[in-house]
């Protein structure tokens, strides 16, 4: 009996032993453990996602993909092949499994190697969250206490939920949300029973395991996992075998980006990242809605895209990229292995030129698949020489393409066709007038090729799009749009510049004296400087600062009014945004929020509002009468269907209000002009009929809402257009990025005619078919605008000729709108009247300005 009590005397002494080695052990790390309740409000790292107006995602940043889920989000089975997998008593013990701390013991000392069997699922948790994955009997110490703690401080369902989103899954995915994304491209819900024991075998093994990288190993784990799940009850036998059956179908899917705006996007990276750092923006699950509508983005995108294009292409061919074999075709397989070692882009793929034919060719892309080219798709590849030259347009395809060259083909909606990477740059911007929201923004032919953002980076030189803002300037100082202004040459030069500058018209055309409204339709150069010194260079350059333009960006000489400065192609759509809300500067803004992960609001904009608010009259003192007097004046005013500006109309007492650089008034005039710069004006079977510089949009867009200008500068560098209708302003910039490169000219034959046309290029031809395009589609399904005339606007009816009050009603007058006051007061005489020649003839170059 003695052994016994002696036994019985050691295994307590050996149990005292033990709680006072795990209460030592509970002291000594103490002051090292975390506080764990700060899991109850932890924030999981989450990329930083951008977002259209309308819910399109756009992007994603950051180098974990994690999209978190709620417990009840996650199928049964999905837990069901995890616990059985990771920890099956989980809902039984306390946060630490002693069969499985004994079993890992018996390991230690059979074998000598630490095992991490024994963890738990909430040990995980705790590892996961508070500590190194290092196997050290401190770190395991730590870990115990931790999960015990754990325990205490979250239920179960918590803790599966912090392991489920938290755990590594292999190619950058955190979580069975983004797992599923990554490996399936689906939703959990979405998941078949094989796939998720797949995602369920990946924690302990994300690498040596990854469906993508070790098909073999993953297909052992995944089914081991399901041997799990049936040896647990939680399958079938059925279920089983069918499972294991199924092949291994992951793949890599990326982020699924609903809308391409590259540009955009990095805008809004930029700004969150200047904001919070870039950790914290990159790891904080910032979701930022910007103000881009993904229709008009598409539009945008598209709209340019067409136009660089036609520019390239009538500019001639340069030729193949690549001469791949010139003797002996290779196999397809040797071909495409070629043509991969080139990406495709902006619907451009490489292909090779397998065999050519009087007028078609036979090309195969990287994918092997094989297309024939139609005479309508190589045509046009006349050989590039100069940007101001082209060779004669080939007859056949053997004049342009030989077997065995590697060339760029693309669909254009119609047929497969020849192509070329184009080197022009072009940009188009929208804003929507009234807040200066920005709705969509294409900031070069290919993010690409060139992440430089010429909306908002490239400052070029304006050419005539700044005209507006001159003759602006010239009607608040007095001037009608009726007022004549001599189209004639300059005689007195401007030598600010040091040398004598003397503007000439594009071509060297003069008309004598010209009503405003025709000088700008008509971008008349020599009335422009003419309206400019009329105001005076001073207040030329202010009212320009008034429109928003950088005075360091002003010269201070008479070559402003033809559009020296440089400017960028925001600067200019939000400048010509005023003459579309009435007068009003607003400031373009182009992120609308930005939430947190999990859906707060952390900030809104606050935009200004083309408005001037209206202050409710409040009583001076504490009367009880006149309050009541004021709610019933206020009842009353509601119920009234006023045309002036409402609360509504102005926001709220948080609201901004973009500051009124120009009267209503001089807005509206000016738009008027920019109509006539698009529908002309005169009668055509009089023989008095005019067309504007901008002709081409009437055709296209066939809305009587719209208004614009054209502008060019000097040999072409530079081409605009710019133009709105109330609820959309939008410019088009079209140039090189190298600013000594010239657009250049076009020639051709003209039915089969000896000698060559030429023509240069310019803001209509060049810029404007993009402006065109866009808007057409922009603004289809949405009803035409209304013309509003403000109070304080006339019309009188003029005699075309000299700008006159008329008293007749034929084809030599029309009605006029003036500011009351400033209409004319003078009738034309019948002398002048019958003598008059009112035909304008502009020739077709000069309607390309």
């Amino acid at each position: 009996m003695k052994w016994l009590k002696r036994l019985v005397i050691a295994f307590f002494s050996l149990g005292l032993l033990g709680i006072g080695a795990i209460v030592a052990a509970y002291f000594y790390v103490l002051p090292e453990l975390p506080d764990v309740t700060t899991l109850k409000t932890v924030k999981l790292q989450t990329p930083l996602r951008i977002y259209s107006s309308d819910g399109k995602l756009i992007s994603q940043f950051g180098e974990k993909r994690r999209i978190p889920v709620q417990y009840e989000d996650v199928p049964e089975q999905l837990i069901n092949a995890v616990l059985d997998t990771e920890d099956a008593r989980f809902f039984e013990h306390k946060g630490i499994d002693p069969i499985g701390i004994i079993r890992a013991a018996v390991i230690l000392v059979t074998t000598g190697k630490k095992s991490q069997g024994a963890s738990t699922i909430t040990q995980q948790v705790a590892r996961g969250f508070f500590l190194t994955r290092d196997k050290t009997y401190i770190r395991k110490t730590k870990e115990i206490f931790l999960a015990l703690k754990i325990e205490k401080a979250l239920n179960k369902e918590e803790i599966l939920t912090l392991y489920l989103n938290r755990s590594f899954l292999g190619n950058r995915a955190y979580g069975v949300g983004a797992a599923a994304q990554v490996y399936y491209g689906k939703e959990l819900n979405e998941l078949s029973l094989p796939e998720m024991a797949m995602i369920a075998g990946l924690p302990q093994s994300p690498s040596a395991a990854n469906p993508i990288r070790n098909s073999t190993r993953a297909l052992n784990r995944r089914n081991w996992v399901l041997s799990r799940m049936l040896e647990k009850r939680n399958i079938t036998q059925a279920q089983y075998d069918e499972a294991i059956q199924a092949p291994i179908t992951a793949k890599y899917h990326g982020a699924v980006i609903d809308l391409y705006a590259p540009y955009i996007s990095e805008m809004a990276r930029d700004y969150l990242v200047e904001k919070y750092g870039e950790e914290q923006a990159y790891t904080g699950g910032y979701d930022i809605y910007t103000t881009v509508d993904s229709k008009l983005q598409m539009d945008a995108q598209k709209a340019l895209r067409h136009n660089v294009y036609a520019y390239d292409e009538r500019h001639g061919y340069r030729g193949r990229t690549k001469v791949l074999w010139t003797d002996v075709q290779p196999d397809s397989e040797d071909i495409k292995a070629k043509l991969k070692q080139t990406g495709s882009f902006q619907g451009m793929h490489p292909a090779a030129v397998l065999s050519v034919e009087e007028q078609t060719a036979k090309v195969m892309t990287a994918k092997g698949d094989i297309y024939e080219l139609p005479w309508d798709g190589i045509k046009w590849a006349r050989k590039f020489i100069t940007n101001k030259r082209q060779g004669k347009a080939p007859k056949l395809a053997t004049e342009v393409l030989t077997a065995g060259q590697q060339v760029w083909i693309r669909n254009n909606g119609e047929i497969w066709q020849l192509s070329q990477v184009p080197l022009v740059a072009s940009a188009i911007v929208s804003i929507d007038p009234q807040d200066g929201a920005i709705r969509n923004l294409v900031g070069g032919f290919s993010f690409y090729t060139s992440q430089y953002n010429r909306v908002t980076q490239a400052k070029r030189q304006l050419g005539s799009n700044i005209k507006p803002f001159i003759y602006s300037a010239a009607l608040e100082k007095g001037y009608t749009l009726s007022t004549l202004i001599n189209n004639a040459p300059i005689n007195k030069p401007d030598t600010r510049q040091g040398t004598a500058w003397r503007p000439k018209n594009s071509p060297d055309i003069y008309g004598g004296p010209t009503r405003l409204r025709v000088g700008l339709a008509q971008s008349i150069n020599v009335m422009s400087v003419r309206a400019m010194r009329y105001s005076g260079l001073d207040a030329t350059i202010a009212q320009l600062v008034k429109f928003g333009f950088d005075p360091a960006d002003l010269p201070r000489n008479e070559s402003i009014a033809l559009g020296s400065p440089s400017v960028t192609p925001l600067q200019v759509v939000t400048a010509f945004s005023t003459f579309a809300n009435g007068g009003y500067l607003v400031e373009p803004y182009f992120i609308e929020r930005v939430e947190s992960a999990n859906g707060d609001l952390i900030e809104t904009a606050n935009p200004t509002l083309a408005c001037t608010p209206t202050e409710p009259e409040q009583p001076l003192v504490d009367d009880p009468f006149a309050a009541m007097a004021n709610e019933l004046q206020s009842d009353a005013t509601a119920a009234i269907d006023v045309t002036v500006s409402t609360a509504e109309q102005c926001g709220n007492e948080d609201s901004r209000f973009a500051p009124k650089i120009i009267s209503e008034q001089t807005a509206f005039l000016i738009t008027e002009s920019l109509k006539s710069v698009i529908w002309g004006g005169g009668d055509w079977s009089k023989g008095t009929g005019w067309n504007g510089t901008a002709w081409r949009a009437a055709r296209v867009v066939k809305r009587r809402d719209i208004a614009g200008k054209t502008g060019t500068t000097n040999e072409s560098r530079d081409t605009w257009f710019s133009g709105f209708n109330p609820k959309l302003a939008t410019t088009v910039w079209v140039g090189f990025d190298d600013h000594g490169q010239e657009l250049g000219r076009t020639s051709w034959n003209a039915n089969g005619a000896k000698d060559q046309i030429s023509l240069a290029e310019a803001g209509a031809k060049t810029a404007g078919p993009a402006w065109n395009e866009f808007m057409k589609d922009a603004l289809e399904g949405t009803p035409v605008e209304p013309t509003k005339t403000p109070e304080g606007i006339v019309s009188a009816r003029i005699d075309l000729a000299t700008g006159k009050l008329s008293r007749k009603t034929d084809y030599t007058t029309r009605f006029e709108y003036f500011i009351a006051g400033t209409e004319p007061t003078e009738y034309a005489t019948e002398q002048e009247e019958d003598n008059s020649d009112i035909f304008i003839d502009k020739s077709e170059e000069d309607l390309f300005q």
